[in-house]
This record gives C-alpha cells, structure tokens and sequence, in this order.
C-alpha cells in the first residue's frame, strides 16, 4: 500500500468519502475506525452483538452526515468528532435499556447510566482503541518487508509474550538473533505509526 493509500481520516480521504463514489475510500474508513467503535462500545459495557449492531449504527450516521461535513482542522479533529457520536449513541442506547431493561443487572452499566457523560468522558478508552487499531493496521502494512522467520521472532516475543530463550529454540535461532529481530521490527513499526499519524494531522 503506498503512501497516497494510507487508511486514514487526512482531508483528502474525507472529500472522498463526501463524494460517495469512492468505495474504496469508504473501505478504508470502515478498516479503521470499524473496530475502534466497536472496541470502544465493548469497554463502555455493551455485549457482542449489542456493540456491532452500534457500530453498524454509528457508521450509517456518518454516511448520512459526512456529506455535510465541512472539514476544518482548527475546529477539532475528525477523530474527535466520530468519539462524540459513538459516545451520545451508547449513552442512548443505555438510557433506553434502562427505560426497558433487558435483564443485565450488570453493575458497570448502571455506573455507566447514573450520569450524563461529560464531552470527553472516556476520550482515554477511545484513543486506546485508536492506537490499538492503528498499530494493527501498520503491522498489515510492514509484515512484508521481513523474513518470515524475523517476523515471527518478533510476534511470539512482542505480541504473544513467549520467553526470548523458547522462541529461540523453537525457531532455531540465537538468543541474540531474536533480540535484533524484534527490534528491527519494532523500530520499523513505529516509524510506520508515526508516518500515519502524520498524515491523518496534515
């Protein structure tokens, strides 16, 4: 994927997604911010399918709206805008499962129903779930350009969180040599996430 491909929400990706042609434009969106939405509702207390059926919500108001939507940076963030949707349609969606309560008893939702949300009541969650997605997106991006073997030495000790000295036998590789490949990996990772962000400020 090249640079000019990046998923993310910089303005020109925006006038694509206003002019509703671009399928794939809308794809990108959807890759991104998809899950960040749906993670967000998980954590804010709804269930499985509660959660998609939001972000399935969430993204149909964006489709209807976007077209309206004049994009200008020094009036917030795209990103913050979308968090102020989610957040007001799971405050609603809670406050109508108070009005016909579906059984939860869930003490969580009823901390989460006892007040109105502030405007960046749990901005922290959905940054989490942005950075979150955004490292994802980036490790698609990079895999490629590493060996196999460098790229597992990297999964198994930075994702899965297996002893260097294991990976090491189980790859037949050098203690060391799974010390450089997670690096090397991780070094080319953050370049990546920095070089997204950067283009989603532009």
């Amino acid at each position: 994927m090249s640079t000019d491909d990046s998923p993310l929400t910089r303005a020109s990706l925006l006038i694509q997604l206003r002019e509703g042609a671009n399928d794939g434009a809308w794809r990108e969106f959807t890759s991104l911010y998809g899950p960040v939405i749906y993670g967000f509702a998980r954590k804010r207390g709804l269930q499985d399918a509660d959660a998609a059926d939001l972000m399935q919500d969430v993204l149909r108001s964006v489709s209807a709206a976007i077209g309206h939507l004049d994009y200008d940076r020094s009036r917030g963030t795209f990103r913050g805008w979308l968090f102020t949707i989610t957040r007001n349609k799971i405050f609603n969606f809670l406050a109508a499962r108070r009005i016909r309560p579906q059984g939860s008893g869930d003490t969580t939702t009823n901390r989460l129903l006892a007040s109105h949300p502030d405007a960046s009541e749990g901005s922290d969650d959905w940054e989490v779930e942005y950075q979150r997605r955004l490292a994802a997106l980036a490790m698609e991006r990079i895999k490629g350009e590493f060996q196999a073997n460098t790229w597992r030495a990297f999964w198994l000790t930075a994702v899965d969180g297996v002893a260097v000295a294991d990976v090491a036998q189980q790859l037949g590789m050098s203690p060391g040599a799974i010390y450089v490949a997670k690096s090397r990996v991780l070094a080319r990772l953050k370049d990546e996430v920095d070089q997204m962000r950067r283009q989603e400020d532009e």
